[in-house]
């Protein structure tokens, strides 16, 4: 073993150790403030936790992501455009970039919301081909695209999965301060494969 990789060991096992810390202070501050009904449902969350935020440092501390790792805060950070990165993101190339690509379980999309973008992945597809489902927007079909939603699904781009990684928001066209992406997201967002965006990790 060189001196230089001895070192390298030493870096990530800070960062990994700063970056745990960090997101385990954010998620009993969100524990603290949930509206859970039940000692039961605060004790599953509790339980959950190490599982989830060790896979999530890990990961992060592993990605290849082209962002810079912010380990005190438990975050990606790069810098934010003035506007929400939509352009070339009409209905109909949408629709016609997830029918070429052949999307599968599994694959890491961004959805635009108001004043954001977020990441979810599909769970399943519809039967007929016609659509596909994600884990927390729901069903997305081409023949309801029209209907009035409070999301949007966006076809993904380097500009798209960077401020949904880091949390960019806009408000009346102006950057706010970013939101910070849930626990899932983070983890999400190291199973993008920014080579291929067709194609998720494997995390």
């Amino acid at each position: 073993m060189t001196q230089t990789s001895i070192w390298q060991d030493d870096q990530h096992t800070a960062q990994y150790a700063e970056l745990c810390n960090a997101l385990y202070e954010r998620e009993l501050a969100i524990l603290a403030q949930a509206e859970l009904t039940s000692a039961a449902a605060i004790q599953h969350r509790i339980k959950s936790l190490p599982y989830y935020i060790k896979r999530t440092a890990h990961a992060m501390i592993q990605s290849q992501c082209p962002l810079d790792l912010d380990t005190v805060n438990g975050s990606w950070s790069a810098k934010q455009g003035t506007k929400m990165p939509l352009s070339g993101q009409d209905e109909s190339a949408i629709w016609q970039w997830y029918q070429t690509s052949k999307p599968r379980p599994g694959l890491v999309v961004p959805v635009a919301l108001a004043d954001r973008i977020i990441l979810d992945c599909i769970d399943r597809l519809d039967k007929q081909g016609q659509g596909f489902r994600t884990n927390v927007c729901g069903w997305f079909r081409e023949e309801s695209k029209a209907q009035a939603q409070t999301f949007q699904l966006l076809k993904p781009n380097k500009k798209v999965m960077m401020a949904a990684c880091c949390g960019h928001s806009w408000q009346n066209n102006k950057k706010v301060q970013p939101v910070m992406p849930t626990l899932r997201e983070l983890l999400l967002s190291c199973a993008i494969n920014w080579q291929n965006f067709k194609q998720s990790l494997f995390i």
